[in-house]
């Protein structure tokens, strides 16, 4: 019985893996229409003290938002084309468990290679945070434009650039893990570890800009707050699969339990 059932599950996991394949360029259209909208629609409500200081201020953001991932999406679909192909790195990180080494032959030819099974769900989610992240961002962070107070310009800096450096790493991260990068792990742990940092640099940033109403220094700590556990979260559910995983490990990392 677990047997079937497990089957199942495989066979529904692979032909999720089949639509998001065939869907890249749906993914894409979707996401530069919904995101244009989003940003259309934020942007109309933009408060007259800060629309009076021109627009260019105002829309560069939300057109870094828009673009960023999708170009990062379609550079890492190049750059990766052949990412199965790409050599082993050097040096091991991930030294957990007893493993031997096999071919890059051999391991295409082991029942678990390839991104199916519980690595769809780590596909679906990183695919995930972007509109998320986006959608975090449009709702927390009002346009800012012209002569805004330090504190303000601060922290529409810090979370601008959050917004636009994550969304694109997450897209790249996500084609290095359908096209079974094998750099892939690290650099997914290399995302996390920066998401965290990301989150305590742009609090010091804020609190050096000088005085910060009580109530915007307080929503600012929730929310990083909330950044951090949700990143250490995913980090706790997936390191360890990433580690352990015989279908990671023989995918990304060519080897087998020795």
């Amino acid at each position: 019985m677990l047997s079937a059932i497990g089957n199942r599950l495989h066979a529904r996991s692979a032909s999720l893996l089949v639509s998001l394949e065939s869907s890249l360029d749906r993914i894409l259209q979707g996401w530069l229409l919904v995101a244009g909208l989003a940003s259309a629609a934020r942007i109309a409500t933009t408060p007259t003290w800060a629309a009076s200081h021109g627009v260019l201020p105002i829309v560069t953001p939300y057109l870094l938002l828009i673009i960023a991932p999708f170009a990062s999406f379609v550079l890492a679909l190049r750059w990766f084309r052949n990412g199965d192909t790409q050599p082993q790195p050097v040096t091991r990180l991930a030294i957990v468990g007893r493993w031997r080494s096999v071919s890059p032959a051999e391991a295409r030819r082991d029942p678990l290679y390839g991104t199916t099974g519980i690595m769809v769900s780590v596909l679906i989610g990183m695919l995930l945070n972007i509109p998320v992240r986006a959608a975090e961002y449009m709702v927390s962070m009002p346009p800012v434009g012209g002569e805004a107070p330090p504190w303000l310009a601060s922290l529409h800096f810090a979370m601008t650039l959050d917004v636009v450096l994550f969304t694109s790493l997450y897209a790249v991260a996500f084609v290095a893990a359908l096209r079974k990068v094998p750099l892939f792990p690290r650099l997914l742990a290399t995302i996390w570890a920066a998401d965290v940092t990301m989150q305590l640099v742009t609090g010091t940033m804020v609190a050096n800009a000088g005085y910060v109403p009580p109530k915007v220094a307080e929503a600012l700590h929730s929310l990083l707050h909330g950044n951090i556990e949700k990143t250490l979260i995913s980090v706790t559910i997936w390191l360890p699969y990433l580690l352990l995983s015989r279908r990671v490990n023989v995918t990304f990392r060519h080897r087998i339990p020795a």
